[in-house]
């Protein structure tokens, strides 16, 4: 496997850096433009929210951003490191080692107590048994989940399943946590709490970058950029 490109620095390279990036894709047979040149920095260390409507842009860049997709044109670096042209075994690698995802839905797999669902990420990554058992217990802890290691998703609120997602995604000790919709499927106390969750994360000096279209949760963040129509608003 060959190692993504790293651009040299005498200074921390920021968390994300989006230089000129557009992507396009094929929609029957029109070419959509999704994303149209866009230039970002992220500062690691940040809470920032990407916002927009539906359809201006934000998922496409999420999916950039989290490595699950590669531009048309342009360039994007994680940490000083260019993934832009990596193909999807790089790219997967790359996930593995510095992104956490929370998703709306919660995405956990329901035939498998909550304690396994967290323990999974570590099983891929060749954790021996007994330091995944250790790590997920853990963080089920930090979340408040430390009597429910049993409990199957479907036995659990939505709120605790998604602290149960947010546990999943720190298991891997990524630098970077990506967060879709995070809060859209909780009542507003609950998604408060989650909030919260993240601000804690963030001040431990992860990079914490929510997508959403909620302006509570993005005004919640330190900094929010907004999309339109796949470009960056002013």
């Amino acid at each position: 496997m060959k190692k993504a490109k790293r651009i040299p620095s005498s200074t921390p390279s920021p968390a994300v850096q989006v230089i000129d990036v557009t992507l396009d894709y094929i929609l029957g047979k029109t070419v959509v433009n999704a994303l149209r040149g866009i230039r970002l920095e992220i500062d690691q260390g940040e809470f920032i929210s990407i916002m927009g409507p539906s359809g201006s842009g934000k998922s496409t860049l999420m999916h950039l951003i989290g490595c699950l997709d590669t531009p048309t044109s342009g360039s994007l670096l994680l940490e000083g490191e260019d993934v832009s042209k990596l193909n999807e075994s790089e790219l997967a690698h790359i996930r593995n080692r510095k992104i956490g995802f929370v998703f709306q839905q919660f995405n956990l797999l329901t035939k498998m107590t909550i304690l396994e669902n967290v323990m999974t990420p570590l099983m891929y990554a060749g954790i021996p048994l007994k330091e995944r058992r250790a790590r997920a217990a853990e963080l089920l802890d930090r979340v408040g989940l430390s009597d429910r290691l049993r409990h199957r998703p479907a036995e659990l609120s939505g709120g605790q399943r998604q602290r149960v997602a947010i546990a999943r995604a720190l298991v891997q000790r990524p630098s970077i946590i990506l967060a879709d919709e995070p809060t859209g499927a909780l009542d507003t106390d609950t998604g408060r709490t989650i909030l919260g969750l993240f601000e804690q994360i963030n001040a431990e000096g992860k990079t914490v970058i929510v997508v959403t279209h909620d302006p509570e949760v993005g005004s919640f963040c330190r900094r929010s950029i907004h999309l339109r129509d796949g470009l960056l608003e002013e």
